[in-house]
Parts: structure tokens; sequence; C-alpha cells
């Protein structure tokens, strides 16, 4: 069993999705930190300034905290759109790795003759 589990964690894909994770965290931190400290602020300032708060979590309405609702939502917008960038511009350079280069065109039947006639030439 000890062995199987060796084998199971070795694997490329475990690794891979362990080192995707790390990231994903770290990119959730990066984020987060956009939509609470640059967006939220410039899009919603002048609501959030009616309504007497200064984060958008604080918003809320007979104790429905709606502002962290709101700023979820914009959270999972904001980042889904980047993830689309960052999938977009991936597929895009993986399309040029995968287009081989065009084979050159077959010749014609002059330059065919022309190197049979080389061909003759270098022969005697």
């Amino acid at each position: 069993m000890l062995k199987e589990f060796k084998t199971f964690i070795m694997r490329g894909n475990v690794i891979d999705l362990a080192v995707a994770v790390i990231i994903g965290a770290a990119f959730n931190a990066i984020v987060g930190s956009l939509i609470n400290d640059v967006i939220t602020p410039l899009m919603l300032k002048p609501a959030m300034e009616s309504l007497g708060v200064t984060k958008l979590e604080e918003v809320a309405w007979n104790g429905v905290l709606y502002g962290k609702f709101i700023a979820s939502v914009i959270n999972f917008v904001v980042t889904a759109f980047i993830i689309f960038l960052m999938v977009k511009a991936m597929n895009k350079m993986s399309k040029k790795k995968e287009e081989a280069p065009a084979a050159p065109p077959a010749p014609t039947k002059d330059q065919e003759l022309l190197t049979e006639i080389r061909d003759l030439l270098k022969s005697k």
C-alpha cells in the first residue's frame, strides 16, 4: 500500500495539480487586492460614500451583508476574465508551436526537366 501511495504521489499530474493549487492561492491574493484596493474604490466610491461605509463588505440592509456578496461577484468576474485571457494567450502560443512550416511546393515540369538535365550532365 505504501508503494502504491508513493507511485500515486510521484505521478506528474499530482505534482502539477499541487503546483496549480499553490499558484492559484497566490493569484487569488493578487486578484483580491485588485478588487478590494483598486476596482471597488474606483467604481463604487460614490455609492459607498452615500451609504457611509468605507469597505464594500460593510454594506448591509437589515443585517443582510449584501456588500460581501457584491464583492464576491466582482471578484469572481475579474478572476474568470483574467483566467480567460491567460488561457486564450496559452492557446494562441500552442497553436504557433503546432503549426509546422509549410512544405515547399512540388517542382514544376520545367524544374523536373532541368533537374534531369543537370543530373545527366553531372554523370558524363
